[in-house]
């Protein structure tokens, strides 16, 4: 995916940073304003529960579930249609501690994934239909929104579904090759 994004847009977007910089300073070292969960270009349908700070999306959030494994359990949003997979976790810049997204394919196939526009490191981990991890891709690097497309980090992985989890998680939580996590039925509307 490639974005665009005219100057009106990345002036707004200058404005902004450097009031909240000049805010910041106003208000002193010592008194920082938070660091937002997402920007400007994160999913508006992103379910608050997932992220790690304050955010309201103008939409309906996408469904959460959880994926469990004894003494685990994941709450993910579900990305089960083209628009949520393409969007993703981009412009998200802190999630909960095991919290995520579950992206749901119509039809197990080997994935690729790559981090455009996804400010932070992730885990990506792919799973097959009776939820059996096939690949763990442990911290892949994030891409700032000017990071050039053929810089950006890809990985590849086979399965139904893929989930992203803060970088560092799946290894906390023992996710690994061959370890089974029970889902609930999930299946892609497009």
């Amino acid at each position: 995916m490639i974005v665009r994004y005219g100057r009106t847009f990345c002036a707004a977007l200058l404005a902004v940073a450097v009031s909240l910089g000049a805010l910041s300073a106003a208000r002193g070292a010592s008194d920082p304003l938070p660091v937002p969960v997402v920007s400007a270009c994160a999913n508006p349908h992103l379910p608050p529960e997932i992220l790690d700070g304050a955010f309201k999306g103008d939409k309906e959030p996408l469904p959460v579930v959880d994926a469990s494994a004894p003494d685990l359990k994941l709450r993910l949003a579900v990305a089960n249609d083209d628009k949520s997979r393409e969007l993703g976790l981009m412009c998200v810049t802190k999630l909960r501690p095991q919290r995520g997204m579950i992206f749901v394919f119509a039809q197990s196939a080997r994935w690729d994934f790559w981090m455009k526009n996804t400010l932070v490191p992730l885990d990506m981990v792919w799973l097959d239909a009776e939820g059996t991890i096939t690949t763990v891709a442990p911290s892949v690097p994030a891409a700032t929104r000017s990071t050039p497309d053929d810089a950006v980090a890809r990985r590849s992985g086979s399965g139904l579904y893929v989930i992203e989890l803060t970088a560092g998680e799946a290894a906390a939580d023992h996710l690994t090759v061959g370890e089974r996590l029970d889902l609930p039925a999930l299946h892609a509307s497009q």
